[in-house]
């Protein structure tokens, strides 16, 4: 009794080179007009590609191989140029924290110095003032007013503070226009997405057309009498805040500002002044906003009624707003490019708001 021999897995053909479908040949040439492999009849009298370029597929995959190197070589080239001038960058900015924490170091000894010897002038003075006060009579007392107003008077100048703005730490030193865009191009790689703004209703000014959906705004010149006044709402300027808020974290959202010629983008704490026509109740003109305006080709960084020109090569669609409450940092990007606009120092004490004004047409929160 034979046995039975074990089932075995069919090989692959003999011949597995794809093959041209309408001639049945191997696939041996490249067709640089269509960019596609084909046969030799296709190549030749009466082929539909007989007055093509054709050439074989060997020399079209050396050819392949070659961009490809030469690819890899570019993207090794940069990013090692990338990385020589970031580890340039670092050591400048380590060099620069070790120069200032010294000189810190150094300031806070000459204080310690400057105060142990206060405090025996001062030591020396008391026990002089004492020693007059006890021995000397009523007459001798009166005689020594001169000298005991002079000591009083040393005592005072004693107690005066010696250059104590510079025991901080300057925090200027780690500042770098480089470090900041790459950070910031390194963040929005990273985002998963931006914050889904909305405009609080109840702030937008009467000057304002809020859309249904919270993320329209459209000037009016007319003052409109839809509105309810209330104490969130703006009355004058044509401001509106967002209905979300931020007390800490890193937050980015986009503002399509193509439509309009005015407009103001940025922040604001809940302090910022909504009543009245004054330029308290502008938009970069308090101590409570920080925004990117436009005013026709005029561009400029706002805060505290002092501005930053800002030269624009062309006017972006859209405003980028990136926050970061952690490091005190706000930027203003384009998002198409990723150039950074414009980036402000600053410690944010929240609630933050995304806040918005417009002159001009209507703006839109991209989301």
């Amino acid at each position: 009794m034979s046995e039975k021999e074990p089932d075995q897995a069919p090989g692959p053909p003999e011949d597995s080179a794809p093959r041209c479908p309408e001639h049945d040949l191997e696939l041996k040439w490249f067709c640089s007009s269509e960019r596609r492999l084909v046969c030799a009849s296709c190549k030749g009298l009466g082929g539909p590609c007989r007055e093509h370029h054709v050439r074989r597929a060997e020399e079209r995959a050396e050819e392949l191989r070659t961009l490809a190197s030469g690819a890899r070589e570019i993207v090794i080239q940069r990013l090692g140029l990338v990385k020589n001038v970031c580890e340039s960058e670092e050591q400048r900015l380590l060099e620069q924290v070790h120069t200032e924490e010294e000189r810190a170091h150094q300031s806070i000894l000459t204080q310690r110095s400057h105060w142990t010897e206060a405090l025996q002038k001062l030591s020396t003075i008391r026990t002089n003032l004492v020693s007059m006060l006890t021995d000397l009579d009523d007459r001798s007392l009166v005689q020594s007013e001169r000298e005991i107003f002079e000591r009083t008077e040393e005592a005072e100048g004693i107690l005066d503070p010696q250059e104590s703005e510079k025991l901080n730490f300057n925090q200027k030193c780690v500042r770098s226009p480089l470090l900041t865009q790459l950070w910031a191009s390194a963040v929005l790689c990273c985002l998963s997405g931006t914050e889904d703004i909305q405009v609080d209703e109840r702030t937008i000014s009467p000057f304002l057309r809020l859309s249904e959906d919270r993320k329209t705004l459209t000037f009016n010149p007319k003052k409109s009498k839809a509105y309810a006044d209330g104490p969130e709402r703006f009355d004058h300027w044509p401001n509106a805040l967002a209905s979300t808020s931020f007390q800490g974290g890193l937050h980015a959202w986009i503002v399509n500002v193509e439509n309009s010629c005015a407009y103001k983008v940025g922040v604001s704490s809940s302090q910022l002044p909504r009543k009245g026509s004054g330029s308290d109740t502008r938009l970069g003109h308090n101590a409570f906003s920080w925004v990117f305006s436009r005013y026709d080709q005029e561009f400029r960084f706002l805060h505290c009624g002092q501005y930053q020109p800002l030269a624009l090569l062309r006017c972006p669609d859209r405003i980028g707003v990136l926050l970061d409450l952690a490091a005190g940092e706000l930027l203003f990007y384009e998002p198409t490019s990723g150039a950074l606009l414009c980036s402000y120092h600053a410690q944010f004490e929240g609630p933050i708001f995304p806040v918005f004004a417009v002159a001009d047409q209507k703006i839109s929160i991209v989301q």
